[in-house]
């Protein structure tokens, strides 16, 4: 059995009902919506989305090109892209790290043996912003990680302004972070991904 299929959040949401062609015979058409990890090859699309979304903002990106391939390389099972007939729209990208708090380490470094899933990015492509699908993508990469039995936290740092968001996703502030990126400072934030049992029970894990 496939990740994908063992995984119900994962699939589809909504299929298109297929076409036919003028001599009658049907002919595939891709899902209207597809929730996937990533792999490589989506390295560059991701980066067009995160480089939009976040240097009119900060200035930088939290990830660079050669950084996005260096997750999705070493563990694309923590990155969930959602995509519209095939185009990427949205994306999280995540890595495991072995510490309480995020450090300057955590950046850069994927902790194979960690039990902590360090969110380093979450975008949305900007034609699809204002459409709650950053919110839609993180609950669904939550169910996801309830279903990893490693994860049992997931932490993440963002810039003042988007607490709120992160507060309706159900992170909980943990302070500022010690990480710092330029002049920018963070707060950190967490997640619990065990101690959800009833959930767990009915989400097809």
């Amino acid at each position: 059995m496939s990740a994908l299929s063992a995984l119900p959040f994962l699939k589809p949401v909504h299929l298109r009902s297929p076409r036919s062609s003028p001599g009658g015979q049907r002919r595939h058409t891709l899902p209207a919506s597809e929730f996937r990890c990533l792999s490589p090859e989506d390295a560059i699309s991701v980066f067009e989305i995160e480089r939009e979304a976040f240097i009119s903002v900060s200035g930088d990106c939290p990830l660079h090109l050669d950084e996005i391939r260096h997750f999705l390389n070493l563990c694309p099972e923590l990155s969930l892209g959602w995509f519209e007939e095939g185009r990427l729209v949205a994306f999280i990208i995540g890595s495991l790290w072995d510490q309480d708090r995020l450090t300057q380490e955590a950046l850069t470094l994927h902790k194979p043996r960690g039990t902590v899933v360090h969110i380093h990015v979450l975008a949305v492509h900007r034609t699809f912003r204002q459409q709650g699908k950053g919110s839609i993508l993180m609950w669904r990469y939550l169910q996801y990680l309830r279903c990893l039995p490693f994860a049992r936290r997931a932490l993440l740092m963002c810039e003042d302004f988007l607490v709120p968001f992160y507060q309706k996703c159900g992170f909980e502030a943990l302070g500022p972070c010690e990480v710092t990126v330029g002049d920018l400072a963070f707060i950190e934030m967490q997640h619990p991904v065990r101690g959800h049992a009833f959930m767990r029970r009915n989400s097809g894990c």
